[in-house]
């Protein structure tokens, strides 16, 4: 038996099961191996019947008597009494006949499964079972579970698996042996077996150690291979110039804060080293970001390069072309902008300017990688909340230049150290962690459903002083679900009855385009006094004048979701509110946390344990990541791996002697570069 041998080679795997396991992309021995399981049962202790208590549990005993019967036409039991030396106890399966003919009278098996109450007496309910002196797969150890579906069963695959323990014993190691031994892993062997039949708890643990680790040292090696790779890169040279920092610094309202200055300098260097740029900054809603931003454009527009700006909604590119136009026209530099609802004709005069070199600065939405538009020296390019971009997008929008220009990427999404380890390992990284003077932190609170008449009371006293505030809903319209609120409907509730004498505008995802620029428009100048949205608002929406935030089915959103939404309001000098209603009475531990902090960056590490890495890791970055057991609160281990990862690049290692490394790392090198 190979690897590369088909699944129907295995012993066991007849045409029909080797159909459902195609459904599932398991076509090879391969695949089956390492088709991992999602949990584990541990029914490794054995218990005497006479010490047995209500829950999951294996015993041995003998089969004193077997019966079945049929008590309805579709049901099926099959009842036995089981006996050791301290007692007896009865078992009962629900339509598995076959158990009567399976079981021998006398013979010794383990049963596992549920003790539980039925019909007035303790029984085991539809226990696994398997004779004492055989190999148990499904009894008297810890049990994998497999992701069953397309009509495989788990036990199915615990018999197919079964056959594979010698392949499993053969198979080379996949790691270069001075990391196996450095780092104390499990052998590529023992891990196998370990992850598919547990010896025990430790041995279990051992192996999904080992897992994440070569997990973790995929993506990593090829995160610092791709970030040697840009550091070699020949890029467009800006260098830093002081008058010119000092004409746009005193052109602004306000005063920079040191995180901004310090992330600018930072930005500078880059831009003056001779390689491109690859830098990310984050900082928490409000923080200044666009700011840092516009002055790297201004540096780059004052020596003739351009900046194309790209953000993931029109609301928000329209938003930005309109404030980097506040900060830079004045300095004598053109901006642009160019969305998809953009006039034909607009849209044809912006790209000729644009190829031209009369435009500095190009913002827009998706429509700036299309195809036809071209620039004339493009030197820097800024992506906005970049995680919502995929790596493809990305690369288009670089492929616009002559020359590999500057890449600064930035997210109001905090991310987790851990998390910058691994898929944001090829960038550098800016962190703007002060908030500009005179922000207040913005009271949270979680109220109640049957409490939801006072958060109305409050947003009348904030409107009556002339502010405004927002009402999010998670659906557009009502669903199966009626303790969930939607925007049309508490649309028509609100206007015509707690809030008929206020102006209420409605905004969700499904309008048109120039209808939710027209609402928005209404919001920002101050005609609407409440808006009633959905999740449409989340990134970027700046209306100093809004100061309240309710949040409906406050539950139904993620962490740092529900942080962005709550970022839309205390964006002014006035004291502002955010109330969080859940769907329900119950309130979950992510509300409670986002009560009691407005730190971004605490709450992404809260949302990281509570959620897990699949959710992140899908936010963070397009493509496929095989990440099973990789736990990214475990930064002793990233670490590790990245030492490891270091010393793979260093030593100049042949890949070629370890197949399965090289292609992995080949695989993460084109998911995550950007060149």
């Amino acid at each position: 038996m190979l690897l590369s041998s088909r699944v129907a080679e295995v012993k066991g795997v007849g045409p029909a099961l080797a159909e459902r396991f195609e459904a599932l992309h398991i076509r090879t021995v391969k695949d089956l191996i390492y088709f991992f399981p999602r949990k584990y049962d541990d029914f490794s202790q054995v218990t005497k019947i006479d010490d047995l208590v209500p829950g999951k549990v294996t015993i041995k005993g003998t089969v004193e008597s077997v019966v079945g019967r049929y008590i309805k036409r579709r049901l099926h039991i099959t009842e036995a009494i089981i006996a050791d030396e301290t007692s007896k106890v009865r078992a009962v399966w629900f339509n598995q006949p076959y158990r009567a003919t399976q079981l021998a009278k006398g013979d010794e098996y383990y049963f596992s499964g549920a003790y539980d109450f039925q019909r007035n007496r303790y029984v085991l309910s539809n226990p696994a079972t398997e004779k004492a002196d055989s190999f148990g797969v499904s009894t008297a150890r810890i049990v994998p579970i497999y992701r069953e579906s397309k009509g495989l069963k788990s036990q199915q695959l615990r018999k197919v698996m079964k056959e594979l323990l010698p392949l499993m014993d053969a198979l080379p190691e996949t790691l270069p042996p001075v990391l196996v031994k450095k780092f104390r892993l499990a052998s590529v062997n023992e891990t196998l077996k370990n992850l598919h039949f547990p010896q025990n708890t430790e041995e279990l643990e051992r192996a999904k150690r080992r897992t994440a680790f070569e997990e973790l040292i995929w993506l990593i090696t090829a995160s610092l291979i791709n970030k040697n790779d840009q550091a070699g890169l020949t890029g467009w040279r800006i260098d830093f110039k002081k008058p010119i920092a000092d004409a746009f610094v005193k052109t602004l309202p306000f005063k920079m804060t040191g995180a901004q200055k310090k992330a600018a300098w930072e930005i500078f260097q880059d831009m003056e080293s001779g390689s491109p740029m690859n830098r990310l900054v984050q900082g928490d809603v409000g923080s200044g970001k666009t700011v840092v931003g516009a002055m790297a454009a201004y540096l780059a527009a004052e020596q003739g390069y351009q900046t194309a700006f790209m953000a993931p909604t029109e609301i928000l590119a329209t938003q930005h072309a309109t404030s980097i136009a506040n900060l830079l026209e004045p300095l004598g530099v053109r901006v642009g902008l160019l969305v998809g609802s953009t006039k034909t004709a607009q849209k044809s005069q912006l790209k000729k300017k644009a190829s031209k070199g009369d435009l500095d600065i190009i913002v827009g939405t998706h429509a700036l990688i299309q195809g036809d538009t071209e620039f004339n020296k493009l030197g820097l390019v800024i992506i906005d909340e970049q995680h919502r971009f995929g790596v493809r997008q990305r690369s288009e929008l670089l492929t616009k230049s002559k020359h590999m220009p500057h890449l600064l990427s930035m997210t109001a999404t905090p991310i987790p150290r851990s998390l910058q380890l691994t898929v944001y390992g090829d960038l550098e990284v800016s962190i703007i962690d002060e908030m500009p003077k005179g922000r207040q932190p913005i009271e949270t609170e979680v109220v109640k459903p049957a409490a939801r008449h006072t958060v109305y009371e409050k947003i009348e006293a904030q409107i009556r002083q002339g502010r405004q505030a927002y009402v999010v809903c998670p659906l557009i319209t009502d669903g199966i679900n009626a303790e969930l609120k939607s925007v049309q409907t508490e649309y028509e509730r609100l206007n015509k009855s707690i809030f008929k004498h206020r102006q209420v505008g409605l905004l969700h995802g499904q309008m048109k385009a120039d209808e939710k620029e027209h609402v928005m428009r209404q919001f920002k100048s101050g005609k609407l006094d409440i808006l009633i949205s959905t999740t449409v608002i989340e990134v970027g929406v700046d209306v100093p004048n809004a100061t309240v935030m309710l949040i409906e089915g406050a539950d139904r959103f993620g962490l740092a979701q529900l942080h962005q939404l709550r970022g839309r309001v205390g964006r002014g000098s006035e004291q502002s509110y955010c109330y969080l209603i859940p769907s329900g009475d119950n309130v979950s531990q992510r509300l409670r946390e986002l009560e009691k902090s407005n730190d971004g960056f605490y709450l992404a590490e809260v949302d990281l344990k509570l959620r897990g890495p699949g959710e992140v890791y899908g936010r963070a970055q397009s493509g496929k990541l095989d990440m099973s057991f990789v736990n990214l609160a475990d930064t002793r281990l990233i670490k590790q791996v990245r030492l490891a990862a270091a010393w793979l690049i260093q030593s100049k290692l042949s890949l070629v002697k370890y197949k399965e490394l090289a292609d992995k790392v080949n695989h993460y090198r084109r998911l995550t570069s950007l060149n």
